[in-house]
């Protein structure tokens, strides 16, 4: 089974439904996929994949970052570049948006 995975923080806003997207730079998940979903070693749950959708990272709208459980672009982008780097970030890269559902 195909996994998705997060940092252990984000699993009180994944577990209550306030992290609804992710957005990463590769994905190979498909609509319909059911995953398990992992916060740091932890497994909490399942949950389908609602929609998933390419986008420059500069397009993504204050609606999908708050879904993906940030205040502000700033907080988004800041994570991101922890992950995979200033300079990729800055590189405004194509990004896919996931959502998904907890099941």
């Amino acid at each position: 089974m195909k996994k998705l995975i997060f940092k252990l923080h984000y699993a009180g806003k994944i577990l209550t439904g306030e992290k609804i997207t992710t957005i990463r730079l590769s994905t190979n998940l498909k609509e319909d996929d059911v995953v398990e979903v992992y916060a740091g070693h932890v497994r909490i749950g399942k949950a389908k994949i609602k929609k998933v959708y390419r986008k420059k990272l500069s397009e993504l709208t204050e609606e999908e970052i708050k879904a993906d459980g940030f205040n502000s672009r700033e907080d988004l982008l800041k994570s991101l570049a922890k992950i995979y780097g200033n300079k990729v970030i800055s590189s405004n890269p194509q990004v896919y948006v996931i959502e998904f559902q907890l099941v």
